[in-house]
């Protein structure tokens, strides 16, 4: 029998699931538990087959709008967040809602509502169709907020009054790019006002540097999560822009093309904020059956952040 040769796998840390994404399953799994089968969720919970699919047989329903469900099953929002328009739609139809918007989603929401309030138009820095972006435009009158994706954008746009803007931004963009878009904005527009705490969300802030830090001693990059998982494909951009030759995104370990791996001798490998734990092992163990494997955890953070679910999941069933 040939011997395999050897690989050392560095596996990133933090990485997978975020506070914000395990709060989202939980709400589903215990809506489930407290009103039974079937419960209706808008969207994705959360951008991953893996876990659709094992909440989809647990008896949840995933639906792309409100018309497609039945007033007299529980709803749930997804962890990306709606349009306001969406829990009214739902309070008009009394329907029971459960809000899995993630808190730091939701802090987000805060701010362009206060920053509304205040007389300033938002410019917010995300990606067109994200259903985050959806959700947080949402918040406000049709027009309030401008949508930037890249540097170049900031140049071409045409604000109410100059004078009076705030800038937000999707929780899941690279932290790179985002400060250089920002930078534009600043330099168009002094007087603009931004967040006094970073929108981009600790996880993809951790995730990312985490990907930086084993960049250097890898020849290939795999990310585990969803081809539309926003922080995931991130990560592989992030892998390429810090010198990784190969960064691939796979939804498991069915996907890795092994010939394109063929002769490495250190790979890296992390996982999106919505990829659970179970699909790292598999890619492991995969490594593990084709070489002779050594496996080096790089950490570059620690993370102890939990958010409680909505009181409504701790109370029983009304009788």
């Amino acid at each position: 029998m040939d011997e395999k040769p050897p690989l050392t796998l560095y596996l990133a840390a933090p990485r997978g699931f975020c506070a914000g994404v395990d709060r989202a399953v939980k709400i589903v799994e215990m809506a489930l538990q407290k009103w039974g089968a079937p419960v209706y969720v808008r969207h994705e919970i959360v951008h991953n087959r893996f876990v659709v699919d094992g909440l989809r047989a647990q008896g949840a329903v995933f639906v792309e709008d409100l018309d497609n469900c039945p007033d007299d099953r529980p709803v749930i929002f997804s962890a990306h967040g709606v349009p306001k328009s969406v829990p009214a739609e739902a309070q008009r139809r009394n329907m029971v809602y459960v809000d899995a918007t993630c808190p730091l989603v939701s802090k987000v929401h805060v701010e362009a509502e206060r920053h509304h309030a205040d007389g300033l138009q938002m410019v917010m820095i995300g990606h067109a169709g994200h259903p985050e972006v959806l959700g947080t435009m949402g918040q406000l009158p049709e027009g309030e907020v401008i949508l930037v994706e890249t540097v170049d954008d900031v140049a071409r746009i045409a604000p109410r009054d100059p004078e009076r803007l705030a800038w937000i931004t999707q929780t899941t963009l690279s932290v790179d790019d985002t400060a250089e878009i920002v930078a534009a904005l600043q330099a168009r527009f002094p007087a603009i006002v931004g967040p006094a705490k970073d929108d981009i969300c600790y996880a993809t802030t951790n995730r990312q540097a985490a990907v930086k830090a084993i960049a250097p001693r890898i020849d290939a990059l795999l990310v585990i999560g969803a081809p539309n998982s926003s922080n995931s494909r991130r990560l592989v951009e992030v892998g390429r822009a810090a010198g990784c030759g190969y960064a691939q995104l796979v939804n498991s370990a069915a996907e890795i093309d092994w010939r394109a791996l063929d002769g490495i001798r250190a790979v890296g490998v992390t996982a999106g904020a919505s990829a659970p734990e179970v699909l790292v092992d598999e890619v492991i163990a995969a490594f593990a059956d084709r070489h002779d494997l050594s496996v080096e955890v790089v950490e570059t953070a620690q993370e102890r952040v939990e958010f409680k679910v909505p009181r409504v999941l701790r109370e029983p069933v009304a009788g």
